[in-house]
């Protein structure tokens, strides 16, 4: 005699695959946008009183770097030592920025909401990109 032991939960395990497909489906299709949404979003990072800006993507990209004229010397080892840490102070910001933006737009969906019953999170809650779920 073979009897499906999940008969008696009310069907195949209790609950609906198809309806779990479907949701997350949706939560792949919010995601996705959420990433679109990012990779267009420019946040800049000022550093040493507008001498040097940065400009980084919502997903951290390097778009630009302004260095105002007069800045530095170019013949000055030292001057152009200081130019490079003005640049990585104004990365940092920028990408501090952008690191914010990220876990504003997918915190929520990459585990910081919850998730669904038995599933604290998804990947990708660090602030990284949310891995592609295959559907």
């Amino acid at each position: 005699m073979t009897q499906n032991p999940f008969e008696a939960l009310g069907g195949a395990g209790g609950f609906d695959m198809n309806a779990l497909l479907e949701q997350a489906q949706q939560m792949q299709a919010t995601i996705e946008s959420a990433q679109q949404q990012l990779a267009e979003t420019v946040v800049e990072g000022t550093v040493g009183g507008g001498a040097v800006t940065v400009k980084v993507s919502g997903v951290g990209d390097l778009l630009g770097v302004d260095v105002t004229p007069g800045t530095v010397d170019g013949d000055d080892a030292e001057s152009l030592a200081d130019l490079s840490d003005l640049i990585v102070a104004a990365y940092r910001e920028a990408k501090a920025q952008a690191d914010q933006a990220a876990a504003d737009a997918l915190g929520p969906l990459a585990g910081g909401g919850g998730g669904m019953p038995g599933m604290p999170g998804l990947p990708g809650a660090d602030g990284g990109a949310a891995p592609k779920l295959g559907f």
